[in-house]
């Protein structure tokens, strides 16, 4: 869908301005009202924990904006990057994900924060692998699709070929262990498959396997199998096992409808943990009530079918490549913030996925600020190569 009017100098009193860019200002501004948006809640979730571990309540909102401020800038520098040179850094780009999972396994290399080995520290800064693995294993699929476009679709070892990549890193992140990482991976490669022509039936077999083998980790998994066990029955353990989620439901039935207003909520000030990263929905929905949660959605939904969008025009223009990445990312962006979503209001068991452009966490803003200017600068080459399209087409007609 291209809603773009081409941009035309302003003229003024002072004489012209520079025209604007042309850009999907709707993806953009869904993108910039959920950055927002997550500030102030950050904010509003973190000021109680943050006066107690840091000494000061803008503890977490100065971390929180530093990355926004990281992100943002990393999406301008990377934005400059054609499309064409992300494509032939694919490869590159997943070996050095899978390098960097690999450095954690190392002695005394990995930070540790709850049990879970996750972070590479580089000064300051904690570098989260898998964040960056789920962003270089979109861009190295893409790829793949496009070199090996008549193999996946017409041979099975087509099918299999990326699988031996995927699989090696699955087990690396379920090694920190990060099972929601995994899940969220594992199924944007399984939907970029299926768009890019794989045959039903092959999509259906390892589909099956992969459900089998999440199924059986959990049930083979005491930790995981207490978060199954909890997500069937909140309120049979509410004060141990089941006490996150419970606290999470009570806090979207304060909210009701309208809430309880920004500042107001109490279950992030005694109750809930983890409110500023993966249970910030429920600060939402009990502030902002059911109103508030359902815009949130909404703007996701509107990002994911934005990206679908921009993928459906590049490929009808033959940029398969740019059409497989903005596939990928909404696939992405949606199922990540389903599953959160899914896990704060018990629809789902819990997982320790944060929420896009809005949860506490420096690494995940960074790379959904990356994902955008990605899809901006796809959407940017397709209007290019629509607008060049259009001239030849009207050369024709006159000659």
């Amino acid at each position: 869908m291209n809603t773009a009017v081409r941009p035309q100098a302003i003229t003024g009193k002072g004489g012209s301005l520079p025209a604007l860019p042309q850009l999907d200002y709707w993806l953009l501004g869904a993108a910039l009202v959920l950055l927002c948006f997550g500030m102030v809640m950050v904010a509003s979730a973190s000021m109680w924990v943050g006066e107690r571990i840091g000494g000061t309540p803008f503890f977490y909102v100065i971390r929180h904006a530093i990355a926004i401020g990281l992100g943002v800038s990393a999406a301008l520098l990377l934005s400059q990057v054609s499309i064409r040179q992300w494509q032939q850094a694919g490869p590159l780009l997943v070996f050095l994900g899978m390098g960097l999972l690999l450095i954690l396994l190392m002695p005394g290399v990995g930070k540790t924060v709850n049990g879970a080995t996750r972070w590479i520290q580089l000064g300051p800064f904690n570098l989260q692998s898998s964040e960056f693995m789920k962003l270089f294993m979109v861009i190295y699929i893409a790829g793949y699709l496009v070199r090996r476009s008549e193999e996946v679709s017409n041979s099975f070892w087509g099918f299999v070929k990326p699988m031996l990549v995927l699989a090696p890193t699955g087990v690396l992140i379920l090694l920190q262990p990060d099972f929601g990482t995994t899940v969220v991976l594992f199924a944007t490669v399984l939907g970029m498959l299926l768009l890019g022509g794989v045959k039903l039936w092959q999509f259906s077999i390892l589909l099956g396997m992969a459900v089998s083998a999440a199924s059986a980790l959990a049930y083979f998994s005491t930790y995981r199998w207490a978060r199954i066990t909890s997500f069937v029955n909140p309120w049979d353990d509410p004060f141990k096992s089941d006490f996150q989620l419970s606290q999470a439901l009570i806090a979207f039935g304060r909210g009701e409808i309208s809430g309880v207003g920004l500042g107001n909520g109490i279950q992030k000030q005694f109750y809930l943990p983890e409110a500023h990263t993966d249970f910030l929905m429920a600060v939402v929905g009990e502030e902002f009530g059911l109103i508030g949660t359902l815009v949130v959605i909404a703007l996701f939904f509107f990002i994911s079918w934005r990206a679908f969008g921009l993928g459906w025009r590049a490929e009808r223009l033959g940029q398969r490549f740019s059409a497989y990445l903005a596939y990928g990312f909404g696939i992405w962006i949606g199922i990540q913030a389903f599953i959160n979503i899914g896990v704060n209001v018990g629809v789902l068991p819990t997982k320790g996925l944060t929420l896009p452009f809005m949860s506490y966490g420096s690494n995940s803003i960074v790379v959904v600020c990356i994902v955008m200017a990605l899809l901006l600068r796809v959407d940017h080459e397709v209007r290019q190569a629509s607008r060049e399209t259009q001239r030849r087409a009207a050369k024709w007609s006159r000659a």
